[in-house]
């Protein structure tokens, strides 16, 4: 099991490393929540235990993030002592528990192998979750934007118009996106989202319009 350590202050990283490693963890620290962001795709294993005070993304981005992007590690977040609010933030937005500062090594490694052991249990309950978590990470950019709006409802002359792109290409991009995450209807292409936590991170924004972006079709069209 690797721990993935997201703070910025290196001693605390050192700390943690060397706690985890003493209870036969593998670690990987990083100093930001962009540096982990760019290694972490939805094949990674592990648990990721994050400052929710961090330069640059917080780690309250850093879960949104992960989320949107398919990658459902446990996040165990660090939080300041008396900062409840921002740790049930945290919680709504997907982290696996938190834990304030100053904490025990006792009480973290609880936290750890409670994160742990419910992704465990979550994965048992969908044996599929690894097969979509592969189709999902072999899915181009703009395959993945293709996806996210097929899975919100909209209609493929909708979705070429929202991204500047042919009924055709579009059409392109929904063949592979199937192929590439197992085949199925839409139905259960929307399953496999909400079973990796990338429906939900989608559905949070606000929904199209789609009579106006038909209007806005029709009025192009007449150009």
């Amino acid at each position: 099991m690797i721990i993935y350590v997201i703070d910025d202050d290196e001693v605390v990283r050192q700390s943690l490393e060397i706690l985890l490693a003493g209870e036969g963890f593998e670690t990987e620290a990083y100093a930001s929540a962009a540096e982990f962001l760019a290694r972490a795709d939805a094949r990674t294993r592990g648990c990721v235990v994050a400052d929710i005070q961090l330069p640059g993304l917080s780690g309250l981005d850093l879960i949104s993030a992960l989320r949107a992007s398919g990658v459902t590690l446990p996040v165990v977040v660090v939080t300041g002592h008396g900062n409840l609010a921002l740790a049930v933030e945290a919680m709504k937005r997907g982290a696996s528990d938190f834990i304030q500062k100053p904490y025990s090594a006792d009480a973290m490694l609880a936290a750890i192998r409670g994160a742990c052991e419910k992704q465990g249990e979550m994965e048992a309950e969908s044996p599929d979750l690894a097969a979509t978590r592969e189709g999902l990470a072999k899915l181009t950019s703009r395959e993945k934007e293709v996806l996210l709006k097929l899975v919100s409802g909209l209609p493929n002359k909708i979705i070429a118009y929202d991204m500047g792109l042919s009924v055709r290409t579009v059409d392109s991009h929904r063949a592979a996106v199937k192929k590439k995450m197992g085949g199925g209807s839409l139905a259960e292409l929307v399953r496999k989202c909400i079973a990796v936590g990338l429906l939900g991170a989608e559905s949070s924004s606000q929904p199209r319009d789609s009579s106006k972006l038909n209007a806005n079709l029709k009025e192009t069209r007449a150009r």
